[in-house]
């Protein structure tokens, strides 16, 4: 039995047809050409789609067989009866690119549909189907389905026909003498108008086929036994048609439709390949079964990227890495800040004998400078990633650059705030006894604050170190625009409980922020310019702050963009470490070009009565505590000095004025004229009281009202009494002042350490400061009326 048309891989079952041959290769025969171009392409991972006929299934079935251990997998496979959209979408789901396709024309209409619907074509996919679909077959089924020609057409622009080839394309003569082409023409011209068929050269074919083994079997016949001829053949001669079975296998010649020969029944013929290219089918190969080769015509094949599609999404993880020229320029403007430290601490020892430097504690400064440089350092370390230094060496750089920066952070607002604390204690000392603060001791207090950042990174690093993680990130298209997809990934420092350990960090970094704040407000009111840095002090810890503020919240919300979260990083510690610096030296260089002297002179001598305004004086160092002492005890001395000569004059005025009252009456002119204004002056002397102006008012407001009367004249309304009775009178005024000179006399000494106004007599309170002994109103009335 020989068939030129039947392509059912069912009748390959030789226990079911043992004697049943074709011509034609079946649906079969196209899996070892699909073979043969998965491996020329080098796609090892395809899937399968098919419809639910049996015809396509056993294609799949033989295919699943053709392609185990060739290596080559096949990821998904999915089957549909009617709506393939489901299975198309669950491909798409499993990344399969290269789809193996089996079904009619009727379903790949839908098929390709779905494909648009899902955006499976393109330069990322690949579409292999029957090749067998008549010609235009899309415009017989494109009405039933939902989809746009235009869309259609783009989803199938691309797809390969895999079908066996009708005639063969060899410019070789044939077993009949004529060429395939030449073949062709002669079955055209007798064919007329009638309908073609693709099936033509394989029945030409096939009758060379019964011919040749007739021809075979009786030559067998005739060479073997001379009594049997061919004429005595019937069904029932099983050796007869044992003899032809063998002949037909023995088949080999090649025939309009390429070299003809059977294995096992199945022709073993040529497979073409076409490509749909511009809505219409082009040539681009065929397989040779015979041979098993495989030839693709030169530049016929058009896949529509740059390169043949991958057989699945090919991800490329690719390190977000810090631009160079990036790392280059923040590099530069760290390297210029730690020019200008270097400057800063040339011209704080150049200068240290100074005595502006030397009242700003240079040893101080040099620790603030130090700082500056150690938070510069930090930059380089934080530029470092994957594609500069290996795995390993960034892992160390991670707990590195973390112990520099911290340290840098303490060692210079430590030392700033641990001079500001100085100042503080020497100006909050109420009693005025000389306080000597170290320099060493401030040394232990910045040590002290060192201590606890080792504490918290020692504890850090042992209980949970900085480990090296890579984050992988979604992927992204290639911007080359090849067939891959990128998938960023970006190394990170971190560790288990990375939260809490930046949470400690940043209390304990705070506290000392607010402490630093604390001590410049207390401090602000301290006239030595030398030693007050409170000011800048504040301005140092409002920039630092609202920068660390805003660059950790950015730094936070691009760690995904390695070079803008560089950036931000760098751009706040040398604005932070510039601007720090900047405050603390360049007044000083001003200050000691212009006008050193001013700046270690205090502007304002003068003392408060109000307790609360004592506690502002600013900071110093060893230098600045003696001198600022010294010219302090000076001052009060020399003070002391003057009130006490003063004391002594107006002592001996109200002597002189006792005894010449004592003396005479009439001599009260004496006194109206030499010593009235000796008495306001007593009053007067009383600046350091705590009711100075008060004390004032009232005596102003008193002899406004009372102005003191003529002593050697008499009120008008009382020109009618007797002289005796005149309260101007010489005797009215010497028992006056004989009473008053005395309360007079202990009024006002309290006011400059004399008699306390509680006392009989004189009672000195070494231990009282003059401003905190009061007196009593009772007197200050006495006075005032006086």
């Amino acid at each position: 039995q020989l068939s030129f048309a039947a392509t059912t891989p069912e009748l390959a079952d030789k226990k079911k047809y043992p004697y049943f041959f074709r011509t034609v290769p079946s649906d079969n025969a196209v899996n070892p050409a699909i073979l043969k171009l998965l491996k020329y392409y080098q796609w090892k991972r395809v899937g399968t789609l098919t419809q639910d006929v049996q015809r396509f299934s056993e294609v799949r079935n033989d295919l699943t067989g053709v392609l185990y251990g060739e290596d080559i997998e096949i990821s998904d496979t999915e089957s549909f009866s009617n709506d393939p959209c489901t299975s198309v979408k669950k491909l798409k789901g499993n990344d399969v690119r290269i789809i193996l396709g089996q079904f009619d024309e009727e379903m790949a209409v839908k098929v390709f549909c779905c494909a648009y619907d899902e955006e499976m074509y393109g330069s990322k996919y690949q579409w292999i189907i029957p090749g067998w679909y008549e010609n235009l077959w899309w415009e017989s089924w494109i009405n039933s389905s939902q989809c746009l020609s235009r869309n259609l057409l783009a989803a199938m622009e691309g797809y390969i026909g895999v079908d066996f080839e009708p005639l063969s394309s060899k410019r070789l003569k044939t077993i009949s003498g004529r060429t395939p082409e030449q073949y062709e023409k002669e079955y055209n011209a007798k064919r007329g108008d009638g309908q073609s068929s693709k099936f033509h050269g394989y029945a030409y074919d096939g009758i060379w086929v019964i011919a040749k083994t007739l021809q075979r079997a009786m030559k067998y016949l005739n060479a073997t036994n001379k009594h049997q001829k061919i004429e005595d053949f019937n069904y029932t001669n099983h050796k007869l048609g044992k003899i032809f079975l063998d002949a037909m296998n023995e088949t080999n010649f090649f025939g309009v439709t390429g070299q003809v020969v059977f294995r096992n029944g199945e022709r073993m013929g040529t497979i073409k390949f076409t490509q749909f290219q511009e809505r219409k089918e082009v040539k681009v190969g065929e397989y040779n079964a015979v041979a098993d080769t495989l030839e693709i015509i030169n530049n016929s094949i058009r896949f529509q990227g740059l390169e043949p599609p991958k057989d699945k999404t090919i991800i490329q993880e690719e390190l977000r890495k810090i631009s160079l020229p990036l790392y280059s320029i923040l590099s530069a403007l760290t390297i210029l800040g730690m020019i200008m430290a270097s400057a800063f601490l040339f011209f704080n020892i150049k200068n240290r004998n100074q005595k502006l430097i030397k009242m700003s504690s240079p040893y101080m400064n040099n620790l603030i400078i130090l700082g500056g440089m150690l938070s510069y350092a930090s930059i380089f370390l934080f530029g470092l990633d994957g594609s500069f230094v290996s795995e390993k060496t960034f892992e160390t750089l991670c707990t590195v650059r973390t112990w520099i920066l911290t340290v840098g952070y303490t060692t210079a607002f430590g030392a700033m705030f641990a001079k500001t604390w100085r100042v503080h204690a020497i100006f909050k000392n109420v009693k005025m006894k000389k306080k000597i603060i170290k320099d060493q001791k401030l040394l232990v207090i910045v040590g002290g604050m060192l201590l606890i950042d080792l504490c918290i990174l020692i504890c850090w690093q042992v209980v949970d170190p900085l480990r090296r993680t890579v984050e992988k990130y979604n992927m992204e298209p290639d911007p080359a625009g090849r067939d891959i997809s990128i998938r960023p990934i970006l190394e990170h420092c971190e560790n288990t409980h990375m939260t809490i350990w930046l949470g400690i960090v940043y209390a304990y970094k705070g506290l000392l922020m607010l402490f630093g704040c604390f001590l410049a407000w207390e401090t602000r009111n301290v006239s030595i310019p030398a030693l007050n840095d409170s000011k800048y002090i504040g301005m140092s810890v409002y920039n630092v702050g609202i920068m660390c503020i805003i660059g950790a919240a950015v730094s936070f919300l691009t760690r995904d963009q390695p070079n803008v979260q560089f950036c931000i990083v760098a751009l706040v510690i040398i604005f932070c470490s510039t601007i720090t610096l900047c405050l603390v030296f360049v007044p000083k260089l001003i200050t000691l070009r212009t006008n050193p002297d001013a700046a270690t002179q205090n502007r304002r001598f003068q003392f408060t009565q109000n307790q609360k305004k004592e506690d502002s004086k600013t900071s110093t160092s060893v230098t600045s505590v003696n001198q600022a002492s010294t010219s302090r005890l000076e001052g009060l001395q020399s003070e002391n000095h003057r009130l006490r000569m003063k004391i002594t004059e107006l002592d001996k005025d109200l002597e002189e004025v006792t005894m010449q009252l004592q003396d005479t009456p009439e001599k009260t002119t004496y006194i109206k004229q030499n010593h009235y204004q000796d008495l306001n002056d007593i009053l007067s002397i009383r600046n350091f009281t705590d009711s100075k102006d008060g004390e004032k008012a009232i005596l102003k407001n008193h002899l406004d009202q009372n102005p003191p009367a003529q002593w050697g004249s008499s009120d008008p309304s009382r020109t009618s009494k007797d002289p005796i009775e005149d309260i101007n009178s010489p005797e009215h005024i010497q028992r006056r002042l004989s009473l008053q000179l005395p309360i007079l006399h202990h009024a006002y000494l309290p006011s400059i350490g004399g008699v306390d106004a509680s006392c009989a007599s004189p009672c000195v309170s070494p231990s009282a400061s003059p401003r905190h002994r009061h007196v009593p109103p009772s007197f200050r009335v006495m006075v005032s009326g006086l």
